[in-house]
């Protein structure tokens, strides 16, 4: 917060007060580009090798509609979160609930970010060992690239290569204190990301241009292998892929302007649904009706000749390392969100060089060491995933509309609020129950 130009003294008890995240870095270091970098990488993580699958469930035309309204609804509930932000004394997500709700609503957002984020870098981990070390799964060994091109060794194994990028990519980035020092390598992780689009979209047109793309649905097939509960399942990956609300915090306390923060985020979601719907569109249209859950399998699938071995590698690759990118933008608010839960009284955490260089090891060695020994983890943080994603994006924010502290909200904000909530309740209930059905 910053002072008026008046200097009214009634400010003064917010500027004492809102020390958790302003005075972390600098105003006016932060731009709005750097601020745009840093959310689309916190939205494209590993689930956009799932959207065309979502595509495929969904349909075109339904698939891009259910994209759009989701990013609205993300948008309002941002706009929610910012709004009472600035009419508040707090400057993190957990402190906004604090005011709303209390030290159990505080508590409550701290476990659902704990929960995703933690889930999340270790999934990223996971993913990465899979993409450059492979994997076993029902009795069949998938080589991954470096056993592709170097053979099996002892090197190439699953737990020197994670440490080795874990020490000499991850280790460095997580270091910088700032979001703000982020914005290169979050840069570079969305321009990997459209490098694989481009590669997906230049296959398809190939594809097209020889007679060879596969038939695509409009619409959602109920008459064959779609049921109506079947939609539901697929919202959870698309709400996954546009929940950034984690970070909005920290990336507003950087702007010179806070009131920029709603123009970053508007153009941060048109890119994301930009970048979602292509690679949803050029992946259905490539691989059709047999398109994977993970598009990397079909990729694996169609590596017979020299060209398709190299245009595999090729996006593995990428995506391993846009994953590696993408690593320190979810650990930054794991780690303050930890950090403001175990040591509330304490200084603010980017001060404290030792405590944050201990906590920075410590979470780093526990996602590495889960990662490691538990590889299989995915199923459990998807459906908690489903639930707490859900809450920090949708409930939440909703919630603190209707507590409206400090009476600000309007009859259409809280008639907003309510349905945002029930619809998150219903369509994660359903998802949640359609995915237990499958699995069981």
């Amino acid at each position: 917060m910053k002072e008026t130009e008046t200097g009214s003294s009634d400010l003064t008890p917010l500027l004492a007060d809102a020390d958790s995240l302003e005075n972390q870095s600098p105003r006016g270091l932060a731009s709005v580009s750097g601020a745009v970098f840093n959310i689309c990488t916190t939205m494209v993580g590993a689930g956009i090798m799932s959207i065309p699958a979502t595509v495929k469930v969904l349909g075109i035309i339904p698939g891009f509609a259910v994209m759009f309204m989701i990013a609205v609804l993300v948008d309002i509930t941002v706009e929610f979160l910012l709004r009472y932000t600035q009419s508040g004394k707090s400057t993190t997500y957990a402190g906004l609930m604090a005011e709303s709700f209390g030290s159990l609503g505080s508590l409550a957002v701290q476990i659902c970010v704990m929960v995703t984020n933690l889930g999340c870098l270790i999934i990223y981990l996971i993913i990465i060992g899979d993409v450059l070390c492979g994997n076993e799964s029902g009795g069949t060994l998938q080589l991954g690239v470096l056993q592709e091109w170097f053979g099996i060794q002892w090197w190439n194994s699953r737990a020197y290569v994670i440490l080795f990028v874990v020490l000499f990519v991850m280790l460095p980035l997580v270091f910088l204190p700032h979001m703000n020092s982020l914005r290169h390598s979050s840069a570079i992780s969305i321009l990997l990301a459209v490098v694989f689009i481009a590669i997906s979209s230049a296959m398809a047109i190939y594809a097209f241009w020889k007679g060879k793309t596969q038939n695509m649905r409009l619409l959602p097939d109920f008459a064959n292998q779609v049921s109506i509960f079947d939609l539901f399942t697929t919202v959870p990956v698309l709400v996954t892929g546009f929940g950034f609300h984690v970070n909005i915090h920290p990336i507003r306390s950087e702007l010179s302007r806070p009131s920029d923060m709603s123009y970053a985020v508007r153009i941060s979601l048109a890119i994301s649904i930009a970048i979602y719907f292509s690679i949803g569109f050029f992946g259905y249209m490539l691989f059709g009706e047999s398109i994977m859950s993970d598009i990397l399998v079909n990729f694996d699938q169609n590596s017979d000749s020299a060209i398709g071995q190299l245009v595999n590698n090729t996006v593995r690759l990428s995506y391993a390392m846009h994953l590696a990118l993408v690593f320190p933008v979810i650990n930054f608010s794991l780690r303050t969100n930890i950090d403001e839960l175990l040591f509330a009284k304490k200084p603010v955490l980017a001060k404290d060089k030792s405590r944050f260089t201990i906590l920075t090891c410590l979470l780093l060695a526990l996602t590495y060491t889960i990662a490691i020994v538990i590889p299989n983890i995915w199923y459990f943080f998807q459906f908690l995933g489903s639930t707490t994603v859900v809450c920090l994006s949708f409930i939440f924010p909703g919630a603190i509309v209707l507590r409206d502290v400090h009476g600000i909200s309007r009859r259409k904000d809280k008639v907003m609020a309510i349905l945002v909530i029930i619809m998150a309740i219903l369509t994660s209930m359903i998802a949640i129950a359609t995915n237990l059905w499958t699995v069981g």
